[in-house]
């Protein structure tokens, strides 16, 4: 378990340096309430983006990105809006997007942006 939470961790910080490296500012890391956690959540200019960060070390299983269903889109929707009143936010828009990052054994790992998802 510690190796899989160690995973995840990685995969976080390169999200963030991807996301930092857009143009995009990190405003909160592994923020939590009582109906869940965001992983990032993010301003591209106005708009707010909250962002789910999957991380696999292998395609075997499927993209990473693909182990975001609607049920997890239905749950950062309400995450967002309980992150916004937490904060009194009031951004121009609010959008999500999933940061799909794969190590594997050897070589890079890759990083791949999927704006707007839900």
């Amino acid at each position: 378990m510690r190796v899989t939470k160690a995973l995840g961790q990685f995969g976080e910080r390169l999200a963030a340096d991807h996301l930092e490296a857009a143009g995009l500012l990190v405003l909160d890391r592994n923020w939590c309430c009582e109906i869940g956690e965001i992983d990032l959540v993010a301003a591209d200019g106005a708009e707010l983006v909250v962002v789910e960060v999957k991380t696999r070390r292998s395609l075997a299983y499927g993209s990473p990105a693909e182990a975001v269903t609607w049920r997890k889109l239905a749950r950062l929707r309400r995450l967002a809006a309980a992150w916004l009143a937490a904060h009194d936010a009031r951004p121009g828009s609010v959008r999500i997007d999933v940061v799909a990052v794969t190590v594997p054994a050897h070589g890079r790992p890759q990083v791949d942006h999927l704006v707007g998802v839900g």
